[in-house]
């Protein structure tokens, strides 16, 4: 196994299950009655102390770039990599990986046209 790959326990890190949902079907599979609309986030949120608090725009992006910033800082570009979906247009893919490329310094880009 490479010495530089991050191992995580089973119940901490990537390993407690997916990250976004798979489709579309779980994150609105109510969206032609409405019914659950009132549950839908309206403002960010962010995890202070183990609790979420909603927070402002410019503090959620802000967090996001930090977060970003101190993974490269610590571990260096290769440590990030960018998921992308192959459900959204191919203007957003590109700007992922042009993002990931070019700002992170990252090569470590997929997507879920390969899954």
């Amino acid at each position: 196994m490479d010495a530089n790959r991050a191992r995580f326990p089973a119940d901490e890190g990537p390993c407690r299950g997916p990250v976004l949902p798979r489709s579309d079907d779980e994150v609105r599979p109510d969206t032609s009655d409405g019914e659950h609309m009132s549950q839908r986030l309206t403002t960010p949120m962010v995890r202070e102390d183990g609790i979420l608090r909603e927070a402002t725009w410019e503090e959620a992006l802000q967090r996001a770039a930090d977060g970003f910033r101190s993974v490269v800082d610590a571990h260096g570009p290769t440590a990030f990599g960018m998921f992308s979906c192959s459900k959204t247009t191919n203007e957003v893919n590109y700007a992922a990986q042009r993002f990931t490329r070019r700002v992170i310094g990252s090569n470590n880009i997929d997507s879920c046209n390969r899954t």
